[in-house]
């Protein structure tokens, strides 16, 4: 509530960090409030909860797609988490239509920014230069830029790639 005088300095709402024995369901009533004020939303959630991350690791498109969701992936920070980078349930989102892109989680810490893990899901997943190329525009696709900048960021990807 004290955040709304300040609502058109504020993007969106989110939460992160590690939820075990602090659940994002704890949040539900702020989450309510923050999409009936018109807030964008987004979420990190740990493996262990019912969320997106359960969408990873078990695969389930139809919910993501149907829900137009964008999905975020660290897979640095998963294998760090996991001992696997979920390369192949990353691509196996991405064949089915998802728009899943790849990020960087505490880069700092995890030692490794977007580049490093890009190149390493690459690596791993032996991605194909078109899937390469979908991940980069799935990050503009799904940002939450303006549309005529995602519009130029996404030309811009589309013609270094056919340049």
């Amino acid at each position: 509530m004290e955040s709304l005088p300040y609502k058109d300095w504020i993007l969106g709402v989110g939460l992160d960090s590690d939820e075990r024995g602090n659940p994002p369901s704890k949040f539900a009533a702020v989450f309510a409030r923050a999409r009936h004020e018109g807030f964008l939303l987004t979420m990190h959630c740990d493996i262990d909860q019912e969320n997106i991350h359960e969408h990873i690791r078990q695969v389930r498109a139809a919910p993501i797609l149907d829900r137009g969701l964008g999905l975020t992936s660290c897979p640095v920070s998963n294998a760090w988490v996991t001992d696997s980078m979920k390369a192949q349930q990353i691509v196996q989102l991405l064949d089915a239509g998802v728009k899943v892109c790849v990020n960087s989680d505490d880069p700092a810490y995890f030692g490794a920014y977007v580049t490093e893990n890009l190149q390493r899901l690459a690596d791993e997943a032996e991605l194909s230069r078109e899937q390469v190329i979908q991940l980069a525009r799935n990050s503009f696709d799904i940002s939450w830029l303006p549309e005529n900048l995602r519009a130029t960021y996404v030309a811009e990807i589309d013609d270094v790639a056919t340049g």
